[in-house]
């Protein structure tokens, strides 16, 4: 098996590990989301929703993780620079 087999199986592993773990986490939002609904909130006073960061990007933790985790396996050699910056793309929806 040639690097460039493992290095695709690698991407693969990922990007499809990825993928399991956001419909999990979509999954328990949306289960969240049912029950909240069963269940109306407690009342509490109006409050101004606080800003957003400067800088913040909106990205979720998860995101964000995975971006680290994509970094790791471009500084490893697993992934090409334009695998990266693809897969990057992706994940912060440009």
């Amino acid at each position: 098996m040639g690097a460039r087999d493992r290095r695709q199986r690698r991407r693969r592993a990922v990007v499809v590990g990825g993928a399991a773990y956001a419909a999990g986490k979509h999954r328990a939002a949306k289960e969240a989301a049912e029950s909240a609904q069963a269940e109306p909130p407690p009342a509490q006073p109006e409050q101004a929703a606080p800003s957003a960061p400067a800088g913040s990007t909106g990205l979720s933790p998860e995101g964000l993780d995975q971006i680290k985790q994509l970094a790791q396996l471009r500084d490893q050699g697993v992934l090409t620079n334009e695998e990266f910056a693809s897969e990057k793309a992706k994940l912060l929806g440009s």
